[in-house]
């Protein structure tokens, strides 16, 4: 992810994130089978798709931290 879609992805909302964080662990998950079953195309998908998630969750964190202080 660039530091534009970072910042895209702070402005949306925790549910919009837990989505997207859904959907990307649903493509780790199939993208490991086809690793396993040796249909994979691209293996640096993998890497990818952790390091989105990776992202997402710290945005998340951020965001949770950052309700805390406000509070």
């Amino acid at each position: 992810m660039r530091a534009r879609e970072l910042n895209e992805i702070r402005t949306n909302s925790t549910e919009d994130l837990q989505g997207k964080l859904m959907d990307l662990k649903k493509e780790l998950f199939n993208l490991r089978f086809q690793l396993s079953t040796g249909q994979l195309e691209n293996p640096t998908r993998i890497k990818e798709v952790k390091k989105s998630i990776a992202q997402i969750k710290t945005v998340m964190r951020e965001q949770e931290i950052g309700s805390f202080v406000e509070q």
